[in-house]
């Protein structure tokens, strides 16, 4: 499992940003109020001197026992924040208008919590960014697995075909993972659903932490194309495509669609072939039946696709 490095630093940036941006705002309050009312400020004095009284009666032997001053300390400081609230609350204050207001309670807008654990709402919020990275941003708001209709589908064999991927699907996605689940390829005329359960199954894969990339073959070939014969691209070669050979799962929509080409052909044999050999799975969907897929790629390309994927054949009109 692994979100990419570019949305892993985005997040802990702007997470770093929202946890300073609160404590500066919480800041600026105290100073405010300290300057209006000078015996707020004697009495944050007093708080704020909490944590060296307790090191001091600790260390200190004067008689009494550490339980005895730790509890008079915690006494007085519950009564002096209790005076502060009541001090807001008659000029007009909410009680807690001195307190630190992070987005998040459980993580203080830090990204983990107190175990160490990364906290849900930075899980989701990486989510999201990878949404937007994968290239389906506003499919996946669209198409999941919830909003899938079957009433598209004739009862009989149509039904039971796309039941069985629907399911296969499903699974797919909720035991994803990067290292040992298959390859899959989605065959069948335009209008039967692949599009809509590959992006099913980005949208639960992205949002069980992985790293996912939806691209069309088209776009996809003319990143190769581009990161090969553009001059003034020689200097960064590689920050388009590396992508589609690192990310936890790839998928490919329409491939065929392309135009065809000695090069694409081998950008297309490259890529499938080092994604099989690193063992990273992929989701491609064609409309071309066997035959044509055949005719159109080089016997190296489908000898791996019909060999190295389990394919999903879709049915119906």
């Amino acid at each position: 499992m692994g979100y990419s490095r570019e949305n892993f630093k985005k997040i802990k940036d702007e997470f770093s940003k929202k946890r300073a941006d609160a404590l500066s705002e919480a800041e600026n309050r105290m100073s405010q109020l300290e300057r209006k009312y000078p015996e707020l400020k004697e009495l944050n004095r007093v708080i704020s001197q909490t944590g060296g009284r307790i090191m001091d009666a600790v260390l200190i032997k004067d008689g009494k026992s550490v339980e005895e001053k730790l509890s008079e300390i915690e006494a007085e400081y519950e009564a002096n924040v209790g005076f502060r609230k009541q001090f807001l609350e008659t000029y007009g204050y909410p009680s807690d208008y001195l307190d630190i207001h992070f987005e998040c309670p459980i993580c203080s807008d830090e990204g983990y919590d107190n175990s160490g654990k990364m906290c849900k709402c930075m899980k989701r919020a990486l989510a999201l960014a990878t949404y937007d990275s994968s290239g389906i941003g506003k499919l996946i708001s669209k198409q999941s697995f919830e909003n899938f209709s079957f009433k598209y589908y004739k009862s009989g064999r149509e039904r039971e075909n796309i039941t069985d991927i629907f399911d296969y699907a499903k699974e797919y996605a909720e035991t994803f993972s990067s290292k040992t689940s298959e390859n899959l390829l989605f065959c069948g005329t335009t209008g039967l659903g692949k599009t809509h359960l590959s992006t099913a199954v980005a949208k639960t894969v992205i949002d069980s932490g992985f790293d996912v990339v939806y691209v069309t073959a088209q776009k996809m070939f003319d990143d190769f194309e581009f990161e090969k014969f553009s001059k003034s691209y020689s200097d960064t070669r590689g920050e388009l495509t590396d992508r589609y050979f690192d990310c936890d799962l790839l998928i490919i929509d329409d491939l065929g669609t392309e135009m065809s080409t000695t090069f694409t052909v081998s950008c297309l044999y490259n890529l499938v072939n080092t994604r099989i050999n690193t063992e990273k799975p992929m989701i491609i969907n064609t409309n071309l039946e066997k035959e044509k897929m055949r005719e159109r790629y080089a016997d190296r390309i489908t000898s791996r696709l019909f060999g190295e994927f389990s394919v999903m054949q879709f049915v119906g009109a």
